[in-house]
């Protein structure tokens, strides 16, 4: 019998959805937790969930009596526990790049626009909404151009990211092209990008990753 998983979720956290793309690609039944990040000043604060993840952050993926945090981490253990279909290529250069992709967003990207750096630009030094939004575009913008030519310059891009068939790296950049959409980006100047974007959407695993598709969404609270 396999353990049950559980995901510690928010349904717009750009980390939970690539733990639930991965989770939908490797075909695993998991029960989504919902963790509100904003409602009662966040309930990842609460000493409930800090026992979960001290760092009181969103995705913990519950495999029995495992608790696995970071997301780039799961992803591993998820390629490791149920190695089919793979999220790493087979050769060394391909999963060095593969990971240096995913790194680019999960470890250059990501923090950047995270929601407490956010919070606290508002509560500790009083930056305003629409300089707040400046610093994210700012950032996801200067990725997304390495982003961008790393894939268009490389042979090994195709359908996706690298090869045909989706990675870890496709896990991490579809939730942070959602993500630059919520800030007013003109991705137009991505065009590569947008064709992985469209590939990746394409599949069920991706499609029912999306944050509107959650039970936690706000068109499924009624």
């Amino acid at each position: 019998m396999v353990d049950k998983l559980v995901l510690y979720s928010y349904w717009r956290s750009s980390a939970a959805y690539r733990v639930r793309i991965g989770l939908n690609l490797k075909r695993l039944r998991y029960e989504t937790v919902p963790v509100h990040l904003l409602r009662d000043g966040g309930e990842q604060h609460s000493e409930a969930y800090r026992e979960a993840n001290p760092q009181q952050l969103v995705p913990v993926l519950q495999h029995g009596h495992r608790m696995l945090r970071q997301s780039l981490a799961i992803l591993d253990y998820l390629d490791e526990v149920w190695p089919e279909p793979v999220l790493l290529p087979a050769t060394a250069r391909g999963r060095q790049r593969v990971r240096a992709l995913a790194q680019l967003v999960a470890c250059d990207i990501h923090p950047l626009n995270n929601l407490r750096v956010l919070q606290y630009f508002e509560r500790e030094w009083n930056v305003p909404q629409t300089e707040r939004d400046a610093w994210v575009r700012h950032w996801m913008e200067q990725g997304f151009h390495a982003f961008e030519q790393l894939l268009a310059d490389n042979p090994a891009t195709s359908a996706f990211c690298e090869g045909h068939a989706p990675t870890v790296a496709d896990c991490c950049l579809i939730p942070q092209l959602y993500n630059a959409r919520r800030y007013g980006m003109d991705l137009a100047a991505f065009p590569t990008l947008l064709r992985i974007e469209a590939a990746c959407l394409a599949l069920p695993a991706f499609d029912d990753a999306r944050p509107e598709r959650q039970p936690d969404a706000p068109e499924h609270q009624g």
